[in-house]
């Protein structure tokens, strides 16, 4: 047997190959359909995420606006600054302990101490609890300010969003 292939009539009308026809734009493939779905939950997560940012961001800097408004107020009366900062003081450590408005000596150490910060930011924290009640107390304006201010900062990170508006 002589491997010859069968030839076909030269006579015989052969088409050209025939693609198939493109696919058409809609609906997408799944794929597509997913990629849009964790785009929109990305965008979703980020929104709420910015909003979070920007609204404790914006609740710090009212802090810290209120500490220097109380250091310019009452910039010749030292009980008076004292005062104000300690109330201050109470009003953010109300997110910690609800009775952190009326608790005195080591309990309030105690309410303070819950904010992570060392030992010497909190007994210059508690100096201002002197200094109300005592005319000639110590008071180191700068070192209190800026116990006042960390202990600030750290309470704000501390606090959750939905919390924040409070104080």
């Amino acid at each position: 047997m002589t491997g010859h292939f069968p030839q076909s009539p030269p006579d015989l009308p052969l088409r050209d190959i025939h693609l198939p026809p493109n696919p058409p734009w809609w609906p997408p493939a799944p794929g597509w359909w997913l990629l849009f779905v964790i785009v929109c939950v990305g965008f979703v997560l980020a929104f709420f995420f910015y909003r979070r940012t920007r609204h404790r961001r914006h609740w710090r800097t009212r802090v810290m606006a209120e500490v220097r408004h109380l250091a310019d107020r009452y910039a010749h009366d030292e009980a008076a600054y004292a005062a104000s900062l300690h109330q201050l003081l109470r009003r953010a450590a109300w997110q910690y302990a609800s009775n952190a408005h009326h608790a005195q000596g080591e309990e309030w150490r105690r309410v303070l101490a819950q904010v992570p910060v060392d030992a010497t930011t909190l007994d210059t924290l508690m100096m201002l609890e002197a200094r109300m009640y005592q005319p000639k107390a110590a008071f180191d304006r700068p070192v209190i300010e800026a116990a006042v201010e960390r202990w600030l900062r750290t309470a704000v990170r501390r606090i959750k969003p939905a919390d924040v508006g409070h104080v």
